[in-house]
């Protein structure tokens, strides 16, 4: 990836394809933790429509607005300006109209994102090439989309039967043909994805679809031990700072209520 300050850009991911390079992807949805994540080095950073349950206490990601998207899409903007920035484009944001979408999908570039992420394939080959032509960068999105969730009657693995791995494959190399630059594959067999891998020229970035991809991607939340619920199984914690955090909050409570906090050296004079 680049050095010297330069900006991450979609060729650098191909370059990545081309040579070879796994690079990784986490979400962001603030200020402080896109800084963070600019400090890891971090090539790109996903505004996920996640934010919905882990910032908005949503139940879902469909609840999400694209007022709420745009808002924190400024805020992790402004903390990694040299990262590659990728809007997650919410539920109803791109089905009314294509006018609609392309206003939207301006939108996220207008508010400091490179490109924008759009889930499913058939119809939605269509609005990439039409994004893309007008000069807004897509990542792509197949296998388990949590948007379509109710059409799928649920949170669960895609692509386990012959038909759903042929459309899956086929929808992959048709979004490729459309001008997205990447793809992210969610919740498939490993097989499946490593055959979509293989097949592609642009790279795809797995979460819950095994090892094989060119990339992967998890939720910052969840890799660094933040989140309280069960984990899915595709999930591996980095960290436990959730406990932490607790901890330092008990201890910060206790030396209030102890009145050991503040003390003289903690105060002015």
């Amino acid at each position: 990836m680049p050095a010297n300050g330069r900006a991450v850009s979609i060729h650098d991911l191909a370059e990545c394809k081309r040579h070879g390079r796994r690079f990784a992807v986490v979400t962001a949805y603030d200020y402080t933790t896109a800084r963070i994540l600019d400090a890891a080095a971090i090539p790109v950073l996903l505004v996920g429509d996640s934010l919905g349950m882990l910032m908005l206490g949503y139940p879902s990601t469909l609840p999400v607005s694209m007022e709420e998207m745009l808002h924190h899409a400024r805020a992790v903007a402004r903390g990694a300006p040299t990262r590659l920035l990728v809007g997650d484009m919410p539920f109803d944001a791109y089905h009314a109209s294509d006018a609609e979408a392309v206003h939207n999908a301006a939108a996220f570039l207008k508010a400091g994102m490179n490109a924008v992420k759009v889930e499913g394939g058939g119809r939605i080959v269509a609005l990439v090439r039409l994004l893309v032509e007008r000069g807004i960068p897509v990542m792509g999105h197949l296998g388990l989309t949590p948007q379509f969730v109710n059409a799928l009657g649920g949170m669960r693995v895609q692509g386990r039967s012959g038909e759903d791995r042929r459309r899956i494959l086929d929808d992959a190399l048709a979004l490729q043909d459309a001008g997205a630059f990447s793809l992210v594959l969610e919740g498939v067999p490993r097989d499946l994805a490593a055959e979509v891998t293989a097949a592609l020229r642009i790279p795809t970035i797995g979460i819950g679809a095994g090892p094989d991809c060119d990339a992967q991607v998890l939720v910052v939340h969840d890799l660094l031990g933040l989140t309280q619920d069960p984990m899915p199984k595709f999930v591996r914690s980095y960290g436990s700072l959730g406990d932490q955090a607790k901890e330092a909050l008990t201890a910060f409570a206790t030396d209030v209520a102890a009145g050991s906090f503040p003390d003289d050296a903690h105060s002015y004079h």
